[in-house]
């Protein structure tokens, strides 16, 4: 039999709520996430030095070909400080319980939401419109935090959910839906969907435990 860290001492999983590996992995991805929002603040400040040039060059423009690499830029960019500071806090605060799942599965859950948004976008958009905001790969995060616990069948990631829920639960509604036309509902309704979908393709499937080796009584009767 082979016995991994974690067996031999269960405060080495990072993914037991309350073990030191927990706290140690979510202050590590607190940190990581405020390093990615001073990114972004620092690429909006490069877009109004230059005049906004980058909304045009790395915006997704819906049904066009030229538009298709927005997909990977336009979560990057911004329409001003004021679209940022709007996304800079929730961006940090699921960020952090995402990227605390291991950095690996946070690459991988942004990377498809990220292709969901941006491609719901592009096929369903308006043609006459540039989209850009990080908000598709937030409301991914929260489908992705809100169906975790479910599919984990995890209490720590069921009250992480309820917790997102709470934060923002009344907001989701009118954000994936049709209600103002300078906001993109389409971006955040497929980056929600992705989000779930991740939860599901990124799942951690519990480690099987091995049946009892059966053991032979050799002992005789007097």
């Amino acid at each position: 039999m082979i016995t991994t860290p974690t067996e031999l001492d269960p405060e080495a999983d990072p993914n037991r709520f309350g073990t030191v590996a927990f706290y140690a992995a979510l202050g590590k991805a607190f940190v990581a996430m405020w390093a990615v929002v001073a990114a972004l603040f620092a690429i909006e400040a490069l877009n109004i030095w230059d005049g906004n040039r980058l909304i045009s060059l790395g915006g997704i423009r819906p049904h066009r070909i030229d538009g298709l690499d927005g997909i990977i830029f336009a979560p990057l960019l911004h329409t001003g400080f004021d679209h940022l500071y709007a996304n800079a806090v929730p961006l940090l605060l699921t960020g952090t319980f995402v990227l605390a799942t291991g950095v690996g599965r946070f690459v991988g859950v942004t990377l498809l939401i990220g292709l969901a948004s941006g491609l719901g976008v592009w096929f369903t958009g308006s043609p006459d419109t540039v989209v850009v905001g990080a908000s598709g790969i937030i409301l991914g995060y929260i489908g992705f935090l809100l169906s975790r616990g479910i599919v984990e069948r995890s209490w720590w990631g069921i009250i992480v959910g309820a917790l997102i829920g709470l934060l923002y639960g009344a907001g989701i509604l009118g954000e994936v839906l049709p209600s103002d036309d300078r906001i993109s509902w389409q971006a955040h309704l497929f980056g929600f969907l992705g989000g779930v979908l991740a939860a599901i393709i990124f799942r951690r499937r519990r480690p099987r435990v091995a049946p009892p080796v059966p053991t032979l009584d050799l002992s005789t009767e007097d």
